[in-house]
This record gives structure tokens, sequence and C-alpha cells, in this order.
């Protein structure tokens, strides 16, 4: 059968969705990036703001039309939280949990045209879902998720309720997956989750985010590992130097910001003020010179006014961040914040051109800085004939000539900065 898996969100969905390509591929369906001519479309789903919801709904509709007489399904946040919707749309309707169900009930609904719909309650689950890590194709990077489940409750987040409680896969199972992939050839690890600080909170002992990277570090020292977004309040001086003495650890941190302004941070719910997150950048700046440090922003909140907003930019730009993502605030049903009174759309989106424009500024900044260093470098993909693309360890792109650099670690002298890009020449 010939199955097309379109995925939506974050890299824990990503992770899911190549854990079901191999799952399928292995009961010896054909997973394609093709979208026509399918006897099954899975979506799997994004709920994280009312935007996400949308863009689900409309690629649930979209391969429909696109696949007349192939089986629907749906699975992810979206059909989680909002199931009676999903149903409508599909065959098949799953929430968030249990992939291996959900792959037997696309090949039931393939076998006998039967319609199943079996979202659960996450916050029931209580054992961390195991599933296959990397890809059926194979890849240069490969995810390992090593939680699941948030309890932050911040106002604006429907994730905890789609997710459920903390769940974490144990140091010495994370320590296994890390060395199947570095034995498969995969050279960097992607360590992520729903909300990787709380890792371990569930567990005996209750182990922390650092015994699982010094676990996976240490299994996997051939591959680069690399972290997925952080709440601030985990960068503490103890756990930098845990990390700081793993020479295989990628100088990339990812910290979840939200707003620059205390009091939005209050009316969000975030348990840290702008002095902490603060703190967190000082000591990552001080046990990792020149890494790259990347936030998320969300403009327009409700109740942000002018001067809050001006807080925000002036935070961020003393943060200097190399590289930011910036969202206006949209509204998910269901969260605490969608209750309150909402800043016009365009107050919104002016807000995050002109976030955007301050963190495209910073980035060309860290760019600039790099030019005259010698980087190790991590190629990914020939983007022309002898023309390579690949990732520094502080998450810069470089694009370089040479022949067969594919999924190879090489030391580039950094020459330039062009389109966004670190361009050099690689050092034999």
């Amino acid at each position: 059968m010939r199955i097309h898996i379109h995925t939506l969100g974050c890299k824990v969905n990503q992770f899911e969705s190549q854990a079901m390509e191999t799952l399928f591929t292995a009961h010896g369906h054909e997973v394609t990036a093709d979208e026509t001519g399918l006897d099954a479309v899975v979506v799997n789903t994004c709920a994280v703001t009312g935007e996400a919801g949308r863009k689900s709904r409309q690629a649930v509709r979209h391969l429909a039309e696109r696949n007349p007489g192939a089986v629907i399904a749906v699975c992810g946040c979206w059909s989680q939280a909002d199931g009676e919707d999903a149903r409508a749309l599909a065959d098949v309707v799953y929430g968030s949990g249990d992939r291996a169900g959900f792959v037997a009930a696309v090949e039931r609904a393939l076998e006998a045209r039967q319609s199943v719909f079996a979202v659960d309650s996450a916050f029931a689950r209580r054992d961390f879902e195991r599933l296959p890590a990397g890809s059926a194709e194979g890849r240069t990077r490969a995810l390992l998720k090593i939680e699941d489940g948030c309890v932050n409750f911040c106002a604006y987040c429907i994730i905890p309720y789609t997710r459920g409680r903390v769940r974490s896969l144990e140091p010495d199972a994370c320590a296994a997956e890390a060395e199947k992939l570095a034995a498969e050839g995969y050279r960097e690890i992607v360590l992520t989750g729903i909300e990787i600080a709380s890792y371990g909170a569930d567990l005996p002992g209750k182990p922390t985010l650092a015994d699982a990277v010094e676990a996976i570090a240490q299994a996997a020292p051939v591959c680069r590992v690399r972290l997925g977004s952080l709440e601030p309040r985990v960068v503490t001086e103890e756990f930098c130097q845990r990390l700081a003495a793993l020479p295989n650890l990628c100088p990339h941190f990812h910290l979840s910001l939200q707003s620059g302004c205390d009091a939005t941070l209050a009316r969000m719910r975030r348990k840290y003020d702008t002095a902490r997150f603060y703190a967190s950048v000082e000591l990552l700046r001080r046990f990792f010179p020149n890494c790259g440090l990347t936030a998320d922003l969300i403009t327009g909140f409700p109740g942000e006014t002018g001067e809050e907003f001006a807080e925000t930019l002036a935070f961020i730009e003393k943060c200097a961040f190399s590289s930011m993502h910036v969202f206006p605030y949209s509204v998910r049903p269901g969260t605490a914040a969608a209750e309150l009174e909402q800043l016009p759309r365009a107050v919104k989106e002016a807000r995050a051109r002109a976030a955007a424009a301050v963190a495209a500024s910073m980035k060309a900044d860290f760019l600039a800085r790099q030019v005259g260093l010698v980087l190790p470098v991590l190629f990914e993909r020939e983007k022309a004939p002898g023309l390579w693309s690949g990732h520094t360890g502080n998450y810069c792109e470089v694009l370089a000539r040479g022949e067969s650099l594919h999924n190879t670690v090489a030391n580039v002298q950094i020459a330039d900065v062009s389109g966004g890009a670190l361009w050099g020449n690689v050092l034999l």
C-alpha cells in the first residue's frame, strides 16, 4: 500500500512521523513523498496555536481531495484536542499517543474500510511510549525523543492538555538508542521532547536532563549531540559545568523566551522573569564562548501595551540572540489567554515584523563574528554540483565546495557571509 505522511508542528511530531514511517515500512508498505495516487493519507497534526489547528484541518481536506477513495487518518495534538472535528474529516482518528496502535488501525482501515475513533485521555497516560528512532530512509541528523508531556500550563498553551503529564525515557534506554543511531551512521543526534527541562521528574531517583545528556553523549562519542528547546530555569551553573565537559555537545541552546517584559511574562503564566532568563544567557556564554543562542518570541499577547513591547525589543537586543522565531499571538481556544481581550491582528503582526527586523540584525551580527574562525561543520546535502551545505555546532548554515562531503564533519575556515549563510573553505 502507498502511504503519505504529512507532518505539522514541532520536532516531537517529526520524530513520531519518522517512527510511523519506520513501522509502516517494516510492515511492507511504501511510504512516499508523493501526495497523489495514495492508498492512505496520514496527517500528524499540531494544535499549539489556533493557526496551527487551521493548517491541520486545511492539510486534511487538501490531501483528501487529491486522493479520493484513500483512507484518511489523523493523529497528533489537534485531533487530541478537537477529536470530533477530526472525526468529521477522517476515517481513522487517534490523538497524540499510541503511534503503534494508530499504525495498526490504519492497516485495518486499508484492509476492511473500518473507521476507528480512539482518542484517549492524555492525563491517563503513565508510561513513555517507546518508538524506533531514526528514519527508514536514513539521514545525517537523527531526532531522539527522550521526554513527553508538560505540566507548566502557560496561559496561551493547549499542549499540557493534549500531551498529558511528564513521561521520560530512562537514561540507560536513552544511551542504548544513541548507540544504535551512531551504529546506523548518523553523525548528529537532536534531543527532543515536549518539555525536556522536566526530564526525569517521573522516573525513580529523578535523574535530570544533564544525566540523560551525559549518557547519550558518552554512548555515541562519534555523534554530535544537540539539545532541543530549553526552559531557562534548567540552566544552572552545575548544568553548564557538566555539559561543558562533553566534547561532542553542540554549543547551541534554544531558550523558550516568549516575551522580554516581566508584566507580559506574568500574564502568560511563565515561571521566570527577565532577570532569571538573562542569568541563563550569561551562564551559557560563560561556559560556551561563541555559542549559538536562539529563542521563540510571541508578539501581541493579550494586554501587551506599546511600552511593554518596547521593553521586549530592548531585552532581545540585550540578549543578542543568534537567531529567533517570532510569531504574532494566535488565539488557541481552550486556553486561559483565549478568554482575555485580544489586540487587533494588525497590531500583533506589526509588532512581529518589528521584532523580526531586530532578530535579523542580531543574526547578521552573529554571522559576521564567525568570519575568520575555523569551525567544524557537519555536511548534510549537496545544494549544487560540488557545493555542500551543513551546519556548525552553534547552528550556522555553512556552504563550501568539495567532493563527497555528505555526512562528514570537517573543519572549515569561514571566509564570508552571504544570503544568511556562512561561506568557507574546507581544511584538509
